[in-house]
């Protein structure tokens, strides 16, 4: 929606500085679900589970904490900065471990906030996206060349030829001291 600002004298008809007043229809999907409490719970991001109470948002790691659990909070906290949803002085670590928390700007009775917040959390995700299904693509492929790998990049058993010295294991070379290894070179 476009927001025209006009500059002039006050004493222009308010006909022209109207504002529609009909709702725009939005329309996604998320996996949400709502708590006894009325929170509204949201599970489609692969690392974090995203929690909005009435009056802040909250990102819990699903699995695993990692730094990439904590970027990916970081990222989320920037981008609901930069649209105006959360204060970035309240940006802070949660109770529970591994969670961040922010409180959101406005007034928590505004029946326009949750719809705001909810369609920014969608945007966000739906920016994500590309990314967290090509680590999934990379996964399975890494799997799947490690389970059945072409014929150029196995051998069969007996093609490998044996010798009485490989690598770094050299029979007969005991541990004698801890420089002993210098004088394999």
């Amino acid at each position: 929606m476009a927001i025209n600002i006009k500059i002039g004298s006050r004493s222009e008809s308010k006909e022209e500085n109207a504002v529609d007043e009909r709702p725009i229809d939005l329309t996604f999907k998320l996996q949400i679900r709502r708590s006894l409490d009325g929170d509204y719970m949201i599970a489609d991001h692969p690392d974090t589970d995203i929690v909005v109470k009435e009056d802040k948002i909250i990102l819990f790691p699903k699995e695993n904490l990692n730094d990439i659990v904590y970027d990916i909070q970081d990222k989320f906290f920037r981008f609901m900065q930069k649209k105006g949803i959360i204060n970035p002085d309240t940006i802070r670590a949660g109770n529970v471990y591994g969670s961040m928390e922010a409180l959101l700007i406005g007034d928590k009775d505004d029946g326009d906030r949750l719809p705001l917040v909810i369609g920014n959390i969608e945007k966000f995700i739906s920016d994500e996206r590309p990314y967290f299904e090509y680590i999934e693509k990379y996964k399975e492929m890494e799997e799947e060349e490690m389970l059945d790998p072409s014929r150029a990049d196995s051998t069969d058993l007996g093609e490998v030829p044996h010798r009485a010295e490989k690598g770094g294991i050299r029979p007969g070379y005991g541990r004698v001291s801890p420089y002993f290894l210098s004088y394999m070179l």
